[in-house]
């Protein structure tokens, strides 16, 4: 292991979702003014990686710059780092078992019998040599999935356990991320499920140095001591993690109990967090001089979590406008039911956005909600599958096109007559569905005297796609000659990625997902005009 890198490893229990990818990303925030902090995340499930996973099942698929599909924890570390998250930071078992195989069946292992300990413990740990040798980090955060017990994460563990062997005391810290219920019937925290949650970790050979008390309040002393008392550590290094408004508060209140100093003395290191700039932003969270609503219109609405990102840019936005984005979410399947009406759905919103989805659920309703918003003057946001909804819309109900549709309706047994969206020539002929779509960094370049051009203020950016399907180009000109203007487009495959209506005050698509490079010092520029819109328009 190279010896200038000092490792942070971040283990839950109790429960799942207690935010240990925020814990993991708050503890990074801290150290990272002066020192450059390598986050990775390793995960028990046997999927490559999450990209083939409905969001109802796991949350949104976050897509990095260089096209890999990771963990939504990854924008967690990308917003409270400002790091530009790579692949080979995200570590599933189903590529550690992928990569044993490989190994076994060229002869690798020289005729041994391979085995969980050492063989597979050996390539984890050989995986986070080779990010530390390339990245040469002052600090590698290891946040290790699921629950101590799992017996999904039961071989990182282990692995975790001999890294510390190998690097020595004075280069890792371990922080165990746990809970203490405050049962409503008691009134007062019940420290048992920290207790056995940490003995389950000892079991396992690890004593951690830090435990993060998740709570639904602020930790007693008394508290705090019983915790030291029965999990062996001092009472100082029990941080409490009780629920905040805000995910960015977070930060703060680890520094306010010295789990900063704590690192400083347990690493020898030293990087002062730079806290002023954060704490202004997140006192305008708090205390916001304006309230706007934004309806969110799709199809994976009862997990919230399927559109993290797109709830973090509004924040961020929201909070550099003074302003609080309360957000009304629209399941559009109602709306073709006729469960719901667009015009009482969207009566008391200032905004809309139409995210990124598959498949023809819920399609026409969010047609219908798009042509709502372009009648009646809504600021709108289209995202991914949005914009190519938008095209379908405006082509049937301007262009007069009735049979326009996306070929995707092809494989349900619809007839086509109008494709004005179909399949990009790169993904014809594809049969594996992981990894295979159009993904990652790609630049988009701006035409002159837009609206993108405005928001933007250049003329090529750069931005993060996930799809399979493009506005047919055989459509183009038509769509633009009824007044739909491409502002941004890819010119080597001949790709449109922004659309807008110049006739609107803000009705805007893009391919691309916008949501993923926004941070909470630097809101992306959509997701910033169309909060400044919808205030505009409540003030009318």
């Amino acid at each position: 292991m190279p010896q200038s890198a000092k490792y942070i490893v971040i283990t839950g229990g109790v429960l799942s979702g207690l935010g240990k990818g925020i814990a993991t990303a708050s503890v990074g925030h801290l150290l990272s003014s002066k020192l450059h902090v390598v986050p990775i995340k390793c995960d028990g499930y046997l999927n490559t990686d999450p990209g083939t996973m409905n969001p109802i099942e796991h949350g949104e698929v976050f897509v990095l710059d260089d096209g890999g599909e990771v963990d939504m924890d990854f924008g967690h570390y990308e917003r409270f780092l400002g790091v530009t998250g790579k692949s080979d930071w995200n570590l599933t078992m189903g590529k550690v078992y992928w990569r044993i195989l490989e190994k076994e069946r060229k002869g690798d292992f020289l005729g041994k019998t391979v085995q969980l300990i050492p063989h597979v413990t050996n390539e984890i740990k050989n995986h986070f040599k080779r990010v530390a040798e390339m990245e040469k980090p002052d600090i590698v955060l290891i946040e290790i999935g699921g629950t101590v017990g799992d017996i999904e994460n039961e071989l990182f563990i282990e692995a975790v356990r001999q890294l510390g062997q190998e690097v020595g005391q004075d280069n890792i810290v371990y922080i165990h991320l746990t809970y203490v219920p405050v049962p409503a019937s008691l009134g007062e925290h019940k420290t048992k499920p920290t207790q056995q949650s940490v003995k389950l970790l000892n079991e396992r050979g690890i004593r951690p140095d830090i435990i993060i008390a998740r709570s639904p309040k602020l930790l007693t002393q008394k508290v705090k001591q019983k915790i030291s008392l029965f999990c062996n550590i001092p009472p100082e290094a029990v941080i409490s993690g009780q629920d905040v408004k805000t995910v960015y508060e977070i930060p703060i209140l680890y520094d306010e109990q010295n789990l900063t100093g704590l690192l400083h003395k347990k690493l020898k290191i030293y990087s002062p967090p730079k806290l002023a700039k954060w704490q202004k932003l997140v006192d305008a969270i708090l205390h916001p001089e304006n309230e706007i609503t934004i309806a969110v219109c799709g199809k994976y609405t009862d997990l919230h979590d399927s559109y993290a990102s797109i709830i973090e840019a509004l924040i961020h936005s929201g909070a550099h406008l003074k302003t609080r984005v309360k957000l009304k979410w629209i399941e559009t399947t109602k709306i073709e039911q006729g469960k719901l009406t667009v015009e009482k759905t969207l009566e008391d919103i200032q905004g809309v956005i139409v995210p990124g989805g598959f498949g023809l659920r819920g399609i026409e309703g969010k047609i219908d909600v798009i042509e709502y918003c372009r009648e009646n003057n809504i600021p709108f946001l289209g995202i991914c599958y949005g914009m190519q909804l938008a095209v379908i819309e405006f082509a049937r109900n301007v262009c007069g096109l009735l049979g326009a549709h996306t070929t995707e309706a092809i494989e349900e047994g619809i007839d086509v007559e109008h494709p004005v969206i179909c399949l990009l020539p790169s993904q014809k002929g594809l049969k594996k569905k992981g990894g295979t779509m159009r993904l990652g960094g790609q630049d988009v370049h701006i035409k002159p005297k837009t609206l993108a051009q405005k928001i933007y203020k250049s003329d090529i950016i750069r931005e993060r796609f996930r799809h399979r399907y493009e506005v047919n180009p055989e459509y183009v000109e038509k769509l633009e000659n009824f007044g739909m203007r491409f502002s941004g487009f890819e010119p080597q495959e001949n790709i449109m990625q922004i659309l807008e209506l110049p006739e609107h005050p803000f009705f805007m698509a893009v391919q691309y997902h916008p949501e993923l490079i926004s941070k909470l010092e630097k809101p992306e520029p959509l997701f910033y005009n169309l909060v400044k819109l919808a205030i505009a328009k409540k003030n009318e």
